[in-house]
């Protein structure tokens, strides 16, 4: 609690000082409004019930997407990191793919699956691919070549070579990658949410830009911002017990 109280603090200090400045009539408010008309605004929505209709329509998507994304990921990053042969077939047209920016998918995505929620989900599994089979193949590839001759030396079939020497080595890259996939899934589904959406965070920045209400839009990058890091935080839960073994000289992020 202490950590977590600690890292309020920078966002309070902002918060109130804006707050103080537009009180104070520094500051007009009118384009970056003050934190009460946005707490009002998150307020309204929290009661109306919009609020968690449009959050929990953005979870459902970055989950599945999450999901999807992050096992292709780690599937086709170990092939590629441990068949050579594969790798050379397949890593550079995936390398080139993964310079391509995520609204260039969206006009294909609605040919290939219309605009109900699959391209959504796509396009979200898109963005958690690359991340992951990047992170993935390289720290498989960066496994010191010693571990490797050690599970040798002691006659190690090749499944306890990848139960014990493998998967320690590259848990905590993989799990860094996840971490990571995960953000982007948050990136990705405001590209989305642009496909026809008609609930979801995205939708709510869409429909505050349309109609001029910045308290609506500041209060939907609030809402992601929370859901984005209770979603990292379950995923730093999660895999925890996984890296345990780990003896770091500091804490992770």
């Amino acid at each position: 609690m202490g950590r977590a109280g600690l890292g309020l603090l920078l966002p309070l200090a902002l918060a109130l000082g804006w707050e103080a400045a537009v009180r104070a009539g520094l500051a007009q408010g009118r384009l970056l409004p003050p934190p009460s008309r946005i707490a009002a605004t998150l307020w309204e929505l929290a009661r109306s019930g919009d609020l968690w209709m449009h959050v929990s329509a953005t979870l459902v998507r970055v989950g599945l997407g999450f999901a999807l994304g992050a096992a292709a990921g780690i599937v086709a990053g170990a092939l590629t990191a441990t068949l050579p042969t594969l790798r050379r077939l397949v890593d550079p047209s995936l390398q080139a793919l993964r310079a391509v920016p995520s609204l260039a998918w969206v006009p294909l995505f609605i040919l290939w699956f219309g605009i109900l929620e699959t391209p959504k989900v796509m396009l979200i599994a898109v963005g958690v691919f690359f991340p992951v089979y990047v992170g993935v193949a390289g720290a498989i590839a960066s496994v010191d070549r010693k571990l490797v001759e050690v599970g040798r030396i002691f006659r190690l079939s090749r499944a306890a070579q990848v139960r014990r020497i493998l998967l320690p080595a590259v848990l905590p890259a993989t799990v860094t990658a996840l971490r990571t996939g995960l953000g982007l899934g948050f990136l990705f589904v405001v590209a989305a949410e642009l496909m026809g959406a008609s609930e979801g965070l995205g939708y709510l920045l869409i429909d505050g830009q349309q109609f001029s209400k910045p308290e609506q839009i500041l209060a939907a990058i609030i809402a992601f911002a929370v859901a984005g890091k209770l979603a990292d935080a379950l995923l730093v839960a999660l895999t925890t017990p996984l890296v345990r073994w780990q003896d770091t000289a500091r804490d992770a992020l």
